[in-house]
């Protein structure tokens, strides 16, 4: 695209005009920008809130895909892919996947995340490329993100992605985008002008930021992988993670400090099969099993034991 071209396609964006609540930002004391800021960054839960629909239909193919042995991936450039490689990241601690469960490509690879890679976003084929190098098929979902809506890197990626049969989303914060066209799935949180006008790393990043914590995050409740609220499928790696794997045991079944750590040594740490064990008194094995039944679903098993406890 030539530079006029660019140039002209930028004025079309919403994320590119100029903010007319901020005009004068330049020459206020730091509290008064700070608020300004606070100001703007009220909008993005409320743009966000118009396209729940969209959020919960994705949320739906991507819970499916899971259950299939499919894999999320996310693909940005920038601050797009650097979400999208931090919502990837924390998933296995979280939520005790595996690292490959839910990926996250960024334009320039692995040293974009730390320093801006300049023009590693306009080669669509580079898109596909990254798709192609980690083995993706019909079974993965494809969630392009670009606060434009026309990152050729993205637009290359589902493009790719549409052609295997894949399902695609995406997620831009500029209505009718090229990459909403492209996709199964289009989730665009209108946010308005950013306060820096076209630093899209403000509002439009937070914005992004909150659709991806709902797209993993529903997907794995969805999976089983939280009883009541309490995400108990978090690995014990560290002390912090020890102590909290601790508290949701004791919060799950009100028992003591002592008696939550005791079980926790015999299941390694286990805290879904922790926590079966003290609500049901089954030993190891049996809990074990019944967890399998149903399929890793905590309150699923509680329910069902607890169902054959009072026939007996």
């Amino acid at each position: 695209m030539t530079n006029d071209a660019l140039i002209n396609a930028l004025s079309h964006l919403i994320s590119e005009d100029r903010n007319p609540d901020t005009m004068d930002i330049d020459m206020l004391p730091s509290l008064d920008i700070v608020q300004r800021l606070n100001q703007q960054d009220k909008l993005v839960p409320l743009a966000v809130e118009k396209v729940l629909p969209e959020i919960a239909l994705a949320v739906d193919r991507i819970t499916q895909a899971f259950q299939v042995g499919g894999r999320l991936v996310y693909m940005g450039a920038g601050t797009s892919g650097r979400l999208g490689i931090l919502d990837a990241s924390e998933c296995p601690p979280t939520f005790g996947v595996s690292d490959n469960m839910v990926i996250g490509l960024i334009a320039g690879g692995k040293d974009a995340i730390l320093k801006a890679k300049e023009g590693a976003e306009d080669l669509p084929e580079m898109g596909e490329q990254d798709l192609l190098k980690i083995g993706f098929t019909d079974r993965d979902i494809l969630v392009g993100i670009a606060a434009s809506g026309r990152t050729p890197y993205v637009i290359g990626g589902l493009e790719y992605a549409h052609e295997v049969g894949a399902t695609t989303i995406a997620l831009s914060c500029n209505p009718d985008s090229p990459i909403a066209d492209i996709a199964n799935i289009a989730i665009c949180p209108v946010v308005g002008p950013e306060a820096l006008t076209g630093s899209t790393r403000l509002k439009s990043g937070t914005a992004q930021k909150l659709v991806l914590n709902m797209l993993t995050t529903a997907s794995m409740i969805r999976l089983g992988k939280s009883y009541q609220n309490l995400m108990v499928d978090v690995k014990a790696t560290n002390a912090k993670l020890v102590a909290r794997a601790t508290r949701i045991v004791m919060q799950a079944t009100d028992c003591h400090q002592q008696q939550a750590q005791d079980t926790l040594k015999k299941t390694d740490y286990d805290v879904k099969l922790t926590i079966l064990m003290l609500l049901t008194g089954l030993g190891k094995e049996a809990a074990k099993e019944k967890l399998n039944l149903q399929h890793g679903y905590l309150r699923k098993a509680v329910i069902d034991q607890a169902g054959k406890t009072d026939n007996n």
